[in-house]
Formats: C-alpha cells, sequence, structure tokens
C-alpha cells in the first residue's frame, strides 16, 4: 500500500448501536479488506467532478479502517483544503446487498467511501435504507462516528482532533455501560485472557515482594499459559511477546484488563497493610470497583470481590501460578453481577391471544359486495301449491300459487380505539410500537366480525357496545328460513362418546334439508372433534383415526375449531340448547360494504393529553342470502 495518503479514519466501527436498532458486527465487510473503492463527495454521483479520489480499505477487529488518497481535481483540492483545517470530519461508506440476523449487520459489500459534511455521531447510523423484494438484501448508506485523522502527503506527521476524539471516546463509554466485565471477557481470545491472568499474576507477585512491578524488562517476557496443563504447539505464538498480545487487544479490553490490575494490587495493598497492623480497617474489608467508570463508584451496579475471597485467590495464584484456576476454585461473591443483562428473545412483544386462524378462513370464505344495503328475493316452491298439475278434460285449469321470500340487510359500523401517551411512543426504541399497536387493532377487529358472522358478538342486548344483529346477521341463530336447526336430544348421563356419535347422526340426517352450494365446512371447537377422533369400536380401534376420514363420514369439505364456540347456549322455549357445531358454505353469507366503508385506520393527537390516539373501523353488513343454506347443531340434554 502507498504510504503517501491523504488522511485516513474508520470509515464504520463494529458493535455500535446504529439509531434504528441494527448493529453492525464484526468482519461483516471482511471480503473488502485490501479493496479500492472510490472516494466520493458527499455520495454525490451527478457529476465526475465529485469524484475526488480512491480509497484502500482495511478490515480490523474494530471495524473497517480506510487509507484516502485524493486526486489531482479541483474539487480534491477544495476537499483537502476543508480535511487540513478540520472543516470536514467524517466519513461514510455506501454498502449493498447487506445480510442481516434480526437487527445485527453480518455481511454486506462496500462500494464507495464519501467525505461527509455530517457532524460526529457517537454510535454509527443507517440511513436511506431500500429493501428489496425478497427483504434479505440491502443497500445503505452508514455514517460513522469517528473523526478522520489527517496526514499531509509530504510527511509522515500526523494532525488529529485531540478534544473531538476525548468527546467520542467518552460517548463511547457511556454506550458501553450496559457491558459487564464478563462481557468483555468473553469476547478475548485464549491468548489474550492468558496474558490478561499472567500480567495480574506478574503484578501480584511484585507487588508481594515489594517492587512495585515497574520493570519493564517484565513486558518483553515470553507469553506462556498460566495452567500446566494447557500446551501451545504454535512456534510464533511462543515468540509472541506480552506486549505483542496487548497491543492486540481493543481499547475496552485494555481498559478491562487494567482495571483488574490495579483492584488486584489495590486489594493486595490493603490485605498487607492489615496483615502489618494486625487490625481491622472497617469498610476496607470489601473491595468495590466500578471497571468502566475509573475511580467513581455506584454500589449498586459494581461487581466486587470480598477481601477474604481475593486474599484467598491471590494466595493459591501465586502457589498454582494460575489465577484462572484461583478464580474458579473460590468464585467470586455476588457473581451475577458480572453476567450479561437479560435480553428478549424477540425484538417485538408476541401476543397472548386465541387461536385466529379460524378468522381468516371465515373473512375469506365469504361473499363480497362492493355495496352495504343487501336485499335477498327467493320464491318459495316448496308448497303444495307450486307443483304442477295433471289435467282433466273440460275442467278449469287451476293457477300456480307460491310464496316469494324477501329481506334487507342494512350495514352498521364495527371499530376499535387505541392510545398511547407520546412520551411512551418516543422512549420504546427497541421496535415500532405504532406498527405493533396497528397489528394488534387489526387482529381484534378481524376476530370480532368473523365472531358477530358465525355466532355473534356474545354481548348482552342492552349493550352499548353489542353489534346489531339485523346488520351483521349471526348464522348460529338465523331464522330457520336460512339456518336449519337441528337439535341432538341426548340423556342426562351420556358419556362423551355418546354425544360424539349424536352429533355425527345429527349432521348427516340434517343434510336432507340443506340447500347451500358445493360442500360446506364444519365448524366446532376441539373439545368435540376430540371427542369425535376417539370414538372406538367394540374392539377398541379408533373409528375415525384421521380428520380426513371424519370429514368423509360428515360430507364435509374441512373441519375448523373456533375457540370462540366454547360453552354457547341459547334458550328456546325454556329449554337450554348447546352449540355444538355450525355446517356452511361461508360463499353463501355475503358481506357488503360501500365505497370508503371497508377497514381503514385513523390517527390524531391530543394535544391536551399528550396521547396519541388511533381508529380502526369499518362500515359493512352481513347475512346469509340464500335459504337452508347453513346447519346448526344443538345438543339438549334430556331429563
Amino acid at each position: 500500500m502507498n504510504k503517501n495518503y491523504d488522511f485516513c479514519g474508520w470509515a464504520t466501527r463494529n458493535d455500535l448501536l446504529c439509531s434504528d436498532g441494527r448493529i453492525i458486527r464484526r468482519d461483516a465487510f471482511k471480503h473488502n479488506d485490501g479493496d479500492k473503492v472510490p472516494l466520493i463527495w458527499n455520495h454525490d454521483h451527478s457529476s465526475p467532478s465529485k469524484l475526488v479520489g480512491h480509497c484502500i480499505l482495511q478490515n480490523r477487529p474494530e471495524g473497517v479502517y480506510t487509507y484516502g488518497y485524493l486526486n489531482n481535481s479541483k474539487s480534491a483540492q477544495e476537499a483537502k483544503e476543508g480535511l487540513l483545517h478540520g472543516d470536514i470530519d467524517s466519513l461514510s461508506i455506501y454498502a449493498n446487498h447487506l445480510t442481516q440476523n434480526g437487527s445485527e449487520v453480518l455481511h454486506g459489500s462496500i462500494k464507495e467511501v464519501s467525505l461527509v459534511l455530517a457532524g460526529a455521531n457517537p454510535g454509527a447510523r443507517i440511513e436511506n435504507v431500500i429493501e428489496h423484494m425478497d427483504g434479505c438484501e440491502e443497500e445503505a448508506i452508514i455514517t460513522t462516528g469517528d473523526y478522520i485523522e489527517l496526514y499531509h502527503a509530504d510527511e509522515s506527521e500526523k494532525t488529529t482532533k485531540e478534544e473531538s476524539k476525548e468527546e467520542e471516546s467518552k460517548a463511547a463509554k457511556d454506550n458501553d455501560k450496559e457491558k459487564t466485565v464478563k462481557d468483555v471477557i468473553d469476547t478475548m481470545t485464549e491468548e489474550q485472557k492468558t496474558v490478561m491472568y499472567a500480567v495480574v499474576g506478574a503484578a501480584l507477585e511484585e507487588a508481594d515482594k515489594g517492587k512495585g512491578g515497574d520493570d519493564d524488562d517484565d513486558k518483553e517476557k515470553e507469553v506462556k499459559h498460566a495452567d500446566d496443563d494447557e500446551d501451545n504447539d504454535d512456534e510464533d505464538n511462543d515468540d509472541e511477546t506480552v506486549k505483542d498480545v496487548i497491543d492486540s487487544m481493543t481499547d475496552k479490553q485494555k481498559t478491562v484488563m487494567y482495571a483488574v490490575v490495579g483492584a488486584a494490587l489495590e486489594e493486595a495493598s490493603k490485605g498487607n497493610k492489615k496483615t502489618k497492623n494486625n487490625e481491622d480497617e472497617g469498610d476496607e474489608d470489601e473491595m468495590k470497583h466500578n471497571l468502566f467508570e475509573g475511580t467513581e463508584q455506584n454500589t449498586n451496579e459494581v461487581e466486587y470481590l470480598s477481601h477474604s475471597d481475593m486474599e484467598a485467590i491471590f494466595n493459591d495464584a501465586k502457589e498454582t501460578g494460575s489465577l484462572k484456576n484461583a478464580v474458579l476454585r473460590h468464585g467470586i461473591t455476588n457473581i451475577e453481577y458480572m453476567f450479561p443483562a437479560n435480553k428478549n428473545v424477540e425484538n417485538v412483544p408476541g401476543f397472548i391471544k386465541r387461536n385466529t386462524e379460524w378468522v381468516d378462513i371465515v373473512l375469506n370464505g365469504v361473499h363480497h359486495t362492493p355495496f352495504s344495503r343487501i336485499r335477498s328475493l327467493f320464491a318459495d316452491l316448496t308448497e303444495a301449491e307450486a307443483r304442477a298439475k295433471g289435467y282433466i278434460k273440460g275442467h278449469q285449469k287451476a293457477d300456480e300459487v307460491f310464496g316469494m321470500l324477501r329481506r334487507r340487510t342494512n350495514p352498521t359500523m364495527i371499530y376499535k380505539k387505541q392510545k398511547i401517551d407520546r412520551q411512551d411512543m418516543i422512549e420504546i426504541t427497541d421496535f415500532d410500537i405504532v406498527a405493533w399497536l396497528k397489528s394488534e387493532m387489526r387482529i381484534m377487529l378481524n376476530e370480532e366480525i368473523a365472531r358477530a358472522i358465525l355466532v355473534g358478538d356474545g354481548r348482552s342486548t342492552t349493550s352499548e357496545d353489542k353489534i346489531d344483529e339485523e346488520c351483521i346477521r349471526p348464522i348460529w341463530t338465523d331464522n330457520d328460513t336460512y339456518t336449519i336447526h337441528k337439535t341432538i336430544e341426548v340423556a342426562a348421563n351420556a358419556t362423551e362418546d355418546d354425544i360424539a356419535k349424536a352429533m355425527i347422526r345429527g349432521a348427516l340426517k340434517a343434510r336432507k334439508d340443506y340447500k347451500g352450494a358445493g360442500n360446506p365446512i364444519l365448524f366446532t371447537t376441539e373439545d368435540y372433534l376430540t371427542n369425535m377422533l376417539l370414538m372406538e369400536d367394540q374392539i377398541g380401534r379408533p373409528i375415525y383415526d384421521t380428520e380426513e376420514k371424519l370429514q368423509t363420514a360428515m360430507r364435509v369439505s374441512k373441519i375448523v375449531t373456533v375457540p370462540v364456540m366454547e360453552n354457547l347456549t341459547r334458550t328456546v322455549s325454556g329449554t337450554t340448547r348447546t352449540l355444538a357445531g355450525i355446517i356452511v358454505n361461508l360463499d353463501d353469507y355475503n358481506v357488503g360494504a360501500d365505497k370508503g366503508g371497508e377497514v381503514n385506520m385513523f390517527d390524531d393527537f391530543d394535544i391536551d393529553y399528550n396521547a396519541q390516539k388511533y381508529l380502526i373501523e369499518t362500515h359493512c353488513s352481513g347475512a346469509m342470502i340464500k335459504p337452508y343454506s347453513a346447519i346448526a347443531l344443538e345438543i339438549v340434554v334430556g331429563e
């Protein structure tokens, strides 16, 4: 790589939480290492003058570092002046083919680097996202908050923005406060962990000797595993020094290692002082140290070791030569403080709800019309007077007489409201709370419409929230002209098998009066379906070992279980009837909605109460449009 670059800096950094909840993971752009990509001014492709040079990418454990080479164009030299003067201090990349696991960006391809005017941000942000049809690949402009380190083309002196870097480092630490010591140590390689244990052990040994551990020669000793049972077959690693391994650590890993060494020396010093004075030092019996906030202490959130534990651990470490094994042997008081914070299994909260698969079957199965005021008109040809007649010579011919059936159904409004305090909406950043609320509202609206179509909403007739059954006519309680109400009488001591057999027989017998279209569906409850499938013959074999065989026996195309049909009863002429099932072809049920009356979502903001309000509603009607096109199976228990 040509070292006469004009500037260098981080194109993007790993493990930073972006404003939209995404996190770029390590080696996401590993295959771009060494690539030469165009250097663009502010991602502007409007003219060739916006191409101001090129960049060489270098993949590092912390992210992607870049070395910029400006060309001799006028715009490039103007950009260079801005860099030297400190007016331009941010880089951005354009990447496509992004692959994500949830919010984590695992892979992508950097296509260009850009000098941008956007202010520094403590964390990366991803903007202008374009989602492809398959939902797996994206392209994005990713801007990091790291400042550019400038280099003169004719000399190796580096100009930096120290104050800005200090502010950025402080912001990065603020973002990492949630990380525990264990989190950071887990990111270390085995070699880095071994060096950390060795450095702590050496520091304790020097402290015990009273030398303070300041001998520079110790820093150049070879890396060796502290545990006797661990071997290193790699000759190159055997020659690697402590300094080499420490240099390979990230800033956070170094911070943890130095903090552990400092804590160990402080505790060892307290132990020596206590032994020397042979007296109780009171508050010095335990050591508390926040590894991420320097000398500031927060006793509610920090991890600590008791003095007795520390003393025992250090003594064992000196005898065995393994700080790691000593820690594992004695354990740590309140070790749960070092555990990572609990995380949601899924970003979006799930719903505890009834099975709603039947809802889509109902709503997709009914007949839809673009008008809401429904009228059905039929001639009743079942009466004797409607029959054709034989003629007797010399007699007068009689007119045919038949009745007309007519019914009108008007629309009604069905709605659901929801609201959320705007402050809560702003503070919930893990997922899109508005989209989540709207999905909940649509789920509940659809279920309520489907319930009203099958069995009614179940509310009292005096309730203000009841859906008008003259507008959405329930199949279960519809007029006998449209729904055949088949009562199935069983004895008071009838078993579940007896009820199941009677239900199948009743459904088959009712089919002779059925005038509906095609092969209908049986809507029933899970209990009734289970009892029918558990029926056995006289030698204990299942009569219907699959739902398909039961469907064939009952002459239905499908059996669908509906949770809201559980334990529904009605009283007719003083007799209680329990709903067991509804057999219907939903194409004979019409749902109508005028233009503008279909499902709509509205939102509004209440200034006085700082609340965001949402409304979902529909204006529709629903009714059976063909006589004798449904069968309601009802159980009547005898004396």
